[in-house]
């Protein structure tokens, strides 16, 4: 088995209304409890608003600069994740299949290349 990141993509400007965010909770509900009834989920959770990041930057001087916001501008920010486990990389994206219809926005399937435990 391999692991996978399946990371939410949110719009910046995307804002569902009050009846639309309840049905997508719901829907990422019932994605939660059949990836953990299959055995696929590792982990996962949702994400703050990107405002509440906070960056750290290495600099020459071996000092880290710390700001407030985002790391980049985008258009898209990770509003979440969950961590699965599958047999290949199809079966993987079926489950990014489910997600994007879940939660209504894109949705990003990246195998790790190394798992520290």
């Amino acid at each position: 088995m391999t692991q996978y990141l399946v990371a939410v993509e949110i719009p910046v400007d995307y804002a569902p209304n009050e009846a639309e965010n309840a049905l997508i909770q719901h829907d990422v509900d019932v994605l939660n409890e059949e990836l953990k009834a299959a055995g696929a989920m590792v982990f996962g959770g949702g994400l703050s608003q990107v405002h509440t990041a906070t960056v750290l930057r290495a600099q020459e001087n071996g000092d880290v600069l710390v700001t407030d916001g985002p790391f980049l501008e985008t258009k898209e920010q990770i509003g979440g994740f969950w961590v699965i486990e599958a047999a290949d990389l199809d079966a993987a994206l079926g489950w990014g299949r489910k997600a994007a219809r879940a939660c209504r926005v894109p949705i990003e399937v990246r195998p790790f290349e190394g798992v520290v435990e």
